[in-house]
């Protein structure tokens, strides 16, 4: 029994002395004092050294996109590095390509300020601003899908454009020790500034989704950073063609909503994909666009349509639906929305259409 003491004695000693020493390291070694950071060779920061970047910029209230709390591994947190940055490090090397690094691209969760630095991003980044939104409503409309309108503090607003994304603070809650961002693109119009719209699908074991589904409700507060993204309605004379499943639809809405609030009057079709008729939400929302935008056309289809949908309509994947609809490509736009199985197998149907790869704009997401 004395020699198990001692051990655990032996062992907790040795425990807290290597705590000491790299409390001792944090704060010397590790202590780069304060340093310069130069953004776009206009404007200048006082930042601490030893923190990364991506933290030294959120202390400066200069949102760089992040989905995975700094871990390293989502790799949205791109920047351009022109002095200062060393050596690439080993946990960037999976997110930047070699022609990224010979341009100077870096990820700003992972890199570490040292010293003096210049970088250089995005110039609309500097709109990129943090809000404390009110939850007005969650719903549910469908099985896996919660339909979420946020509303802002008196005298605050939000511009963004139609097709952006902003991203969603997670906190700590039961089951998960640890605070994560998450992207959802919004759903809503621009025309509305103190208000967005998310449409959520739940992730088997997803931090941010499990949130919103099991534990956020109405009244409750919520961070939101944003916007972000350039996936956004283009002003054109074009013939519009959308393409969505799922969630991926809440870009498309918000695209069409700004067009119904701005008059627009471009021929479009939505072709949009489900699994079962349960699947197909905001059907309402969606026919009264049609009714308000004359030249507006949706085109639904399933992919696993059951006995019980008594579905009558279109089945199949969504590209099965254009190779049917869609007969000639050449002088129209795309708007694609889902995930990048779906992206990858729209795009050449597209392109046998005769559509142009520059007029074929998409946004990705798991």
């Amino acid at each position: 029994m004395g020699t198990i003491v001692m051990t655990v004695a032996t062992i907790s000693g040795i425990t807290g002395a290597l705590a000491f020493l790299l409390s001792i390291a944090n704060k010397t070694i590790a202590n780069y004092g304060e340093k310069k950071l130069l953004i776009n060779e206009s404007k200048e920061y006082i930042v601490d050294g030893g923190e990364t970047l991506l933290s030294a910029l959120v202390e400066q209230e200069v949102f760089i996109p992040s989905a995975c709390g700094g871990k390293g591994s989502c790799g949205y947190c791109k920047v351009k590095v022109t002095e200062g940055g060393g050596q690439i490090l080993p946990t960037e090397l999976g997110y930047v390509t070699p022609d990224e690094r010979k341009e100077g691209i870096r990820l700003s969760c992972q890199l570490k300020v040292k010293e003096d630095m210049k970088i250089e991003i995005p110039e609309e980044l500097f709109n990129v601003k943090q809000y404390d939104y009110q939850v007005e409503f969650i719903k549910t409309v469908t099985p896996t899908i919660k339909h979420l309108r946020l509303m802002l503090p008196a005298g605050e607003e939000i511009h963004f454009k139609a097709g952006q994304y902003i991203q969603i603070l997670a906190p700590k809650y039961k089951g998960n020790d640890e605070e994560v961002y998450r992207a959802y693109s919004l759903a809503s119009s621009p025309m509305d500034k103190k208000a967005i719209e998310l449409y959520i699908g739940l992730v088997k074991n997803g931090i941010a989704t499990t949130f919103v589904h099991d534990y956020l409700k109405d009244g409750a507060k919520l961070t939101v950073v944003g916007p972000y993204g350039d996936f956004f309605y283009r002003d054109s004379d074009k013939e519009m063609v959308m393409v969505a499943i799922g969630t991926g639809m809440a870009p498309i809405m918000s695209i069409l909503k700004y067009m119904r609030d701005n008059h627009i009057d471009r021929k479009v079709t939505f072709y949009f994909g489900a699994r079962s008729r349960e699947d197909l939400f905001e059907m309402d929302t969606l026919e009264a666009l049609e009714k308000e935008l004359p030249n507006f056309k949706l085109l639904t289809c399933l992919s696993r349509p059951t006995e019980q949908c008594q579905w009558t309509g279109e089945k199949g994947r969504v590209t099965d639906l254009l190779e049917k609809y869609l007969h000639d490509a050449e002088d129209k736009e795309a708007y694609l929305c889902g995930s990048p199985v779906m992206i990858d197998s729209v795009i050449p149907v597209l392109a046998s259409k005769g559509m142009l790869e520059e007029n074929i704009l998409y946004d990705k997401f798991e």
